[in-house]
Order: C-alpha cells, then structure tokens, then sequence
C-alpha cells in the first residue's frame, strides 16, 4: 500500500510517500480502506518530535513507527476475532494508527459508525479535535449552562468544536484568534470574538467562569486574572514553549499555583473512547455539531498540509485523502 512514512525527526523534508506492505490487524481490531484521516497538531508534533519529552514515548534518536496520522474515516474491509461492534462493510470514524495511508488498522473501542449526513472527510476531521473540546468543556471544565465561556485558539481544530459545544451547552461564549479569522468564528456561534493582536483577554472588563486554552502561550496569572474568583481554565496545549518540554512546563506551573487559590487550573489529555465518538456522532446527526473542514489535500501533498497547519493558514482542520492514490495506481 502506499503510505506517508518518515524515518527521522524533522520539519516538512523528513516526508516520504513509500510502497509498504498493508497492515496487519490484532484481534481487538479492523482494518480500515481509509477514505480520509484527519490532520491535527500532534501530527506535526510528532513529525518534528517536539517537545523532546515526547520522544520518551515515541522514541528517542528517531521515530518507533515510521507511519504518521491518527485520524481517520474509512470502510470495514477486515475484523478481528474479538470484533463484535462493527462488520465488513461498515462506514466508521475515529482514531487509528499510521493513517496517512491508503489502509490503517484501529481498535474497535476507538471507533463509532460514522455519521450518515457528513462525508469522509469531515468526519476524519472530528475524532481527536472532538473528544478533547467534549472532554474539556464537560468532564474536565465541568461546564453549567449559563456560564460565560472563553476559547483560546478558538479558529483552529480544537476550538472550532468547542465554540460549538459550548454555545449548544447553554453558555456565552468569546472565542479569542485573528483578526482574518474572526467572521469563521462567528460563524461556529461565539457570541464575542477577540483580536489576540489588539486586545488582551485579561486587561479586567471581562471575567470567565471557564477558560479552554488550546495551543495558546498566556501565562498561568494572566489566565487567572480573566477568571472569576472560583472560575475554572483548562490548559489543553502550548506551541510556545520551550523545545524540551513545550507548553508541559506551562501546565504544571498552573498545577501547583492551583493548590494555593479558590480558582481551578487544571491540564487534559485526550481520552480516546468509543463512547464519546458515539456522543460526537449523534450530535453531528442532529445538526447540533459541524464538522469544521478548511482544506482537502491528496496523500502526496501531506508535507504541504503540515506546511499549511504551521503556518496558521487553516481555519478548523484539514483532511487528507489517499482516493486520488489508489485511483492512479488502479489505472
């Protein structure tokens, strides 16, 4: 199969598309013909292996799996012994391994049947961004109806879908990006948008009761000043950071500066469960959540995306796709 593989840490040079032999599933997977995978952060964090925390899990010197993306929308093609949810045939979304390929293999309790009323590659764009704007406004930020929300980062993958979720959970929302992208983020229901280039969040006319800071680099007594006196931010990420432990550092200042106020600053990780991709699939059917896809890239142009992505010229997320591959190779 073909497949984007990199053999190095790097920036965009480090990918290659290479002939590979197809994946083999485990029993508690199946094997997917991806229709499309979804390209977030933690893909390009994992191309550069920054920060170099990371690479005590990913490897060290150079990268333990060579394939890239996790992300992904596809057909049922194959099933492991212990496979009960799904069946050959079937249209799923959710997270996998390796998925800037034309096939990937995912385990059945990272995956949901995939939305009638999206395309595979909207819905490739939903699974990781999704799960962590659910999880950060409900289980971590303990979201009540009501309460006056601020999104930082809100244009981009993460941020898209919290915007939403947390205007259709009941709250006002400010939603904080540039100025180019202000209207896109009207769009996804802010009630408020910032100019981060001309206005701080935390110069005191505005107090929140919940913070979701995704990606951004504010330190930890800026975010408090912005919140009411027992207000709530969650610290999702950081790109600023240093290249040891990037925004991780940020993260645990606020963990031990929590301690010692009323207000709750607190950190997240991904919880990749097929439960919450369900709860993502039906408010995508409802209408309730909208897939928030910018740009299409074939598999051959994956370096372009990442190019794209770190540049900040993408609104939402992007998706790549390997049709424009298997239908050459086909012919």
């Amino acid at each position: 199969m073909c497949a984007v593989v990199r053999l190095r840490y790097g920036g965009v040079s480090v990918i290659e598309i290479e002939q590979i032999l197809r994946t083999r599933i485990a029993p508690d997977e199946v094997l997917l013909r991806v229709e499309a995978a979804g390209l977030d952060r933690g893909a390009w964090h994992l191309m550069t292996g920054r920060p170099y925390l990371l690479r005590l899990a990913f490897g060290i010197f150079r990268p333990r799996q060579r394939g890239l993306g996790r992300e992904v929308s596809g057909t049922v093609l194959d099933v492991g012994a212990a496979v009960t949810k799904f069946s050959v045939g079937d249209e799923v979304f959710g997270i996998g391994a390796a998925t800037f390929a034309e096939y990937a293999a995912a385990r059945e309790d990272k995956l949901a049947h995939k939305p009638a009323n999206v395309t595979f590659e909207e819905a490739a764009v939903v699974p990781i961004s999704g799960l962590t704007a659910l999880q950060g406004l409900g289980e971590v930020g303990r979201l009540v109806a009501g309460q006056h929300v601020l999104v930082l980062g809100a244009s981009g993958g993460v941020g898209s879908y919290a915007v939403q979720l947390a205007n259709a959970y009941g709250a006002e929302v400010t939603g904080v990006c540039s100025l180019a992208k202000a209207d896109f983020v009207r769009s996804l229901g802010a009630s408020h948008v910032l100019d981060y280039t001309r206005t701080d969040f935390a110069d005191g006319t505005q107090h929140y009761d919940l913070i979701l800071d995704l990606g951004g680099n504010p330190g930890v007594l800026r975010l408090r000043r912005a919140l009411t006196p027992e207000g709530t931010a969650v610290i999702v990420g950081g790109e600023e950071g240093g290249r040891l432990t990037g925004g991780m550092g940020r993260q645990l200042r606020a963990l031990l500066l929590t301690r010692l106020s009323s207000q709750r600053l607190t950190t997240m990780l991904c919880k990749e469960r097929s439960e919450d991709l369900d709860e993502l699939a039906g408010l995508i059917t409802d209408g309730t959540l909208t897939p928030a896809l910018d740009q299409i890239y074939p598999l051959e142009r994956v370096a372009n995306a990442m190019g794209d992505l770190e540049a900040g010229k993408i609104r939402g997320k992007s998706a790549i796709t390997a049709a424009r591959t298997r239908s050459r190779i086909a012919s």
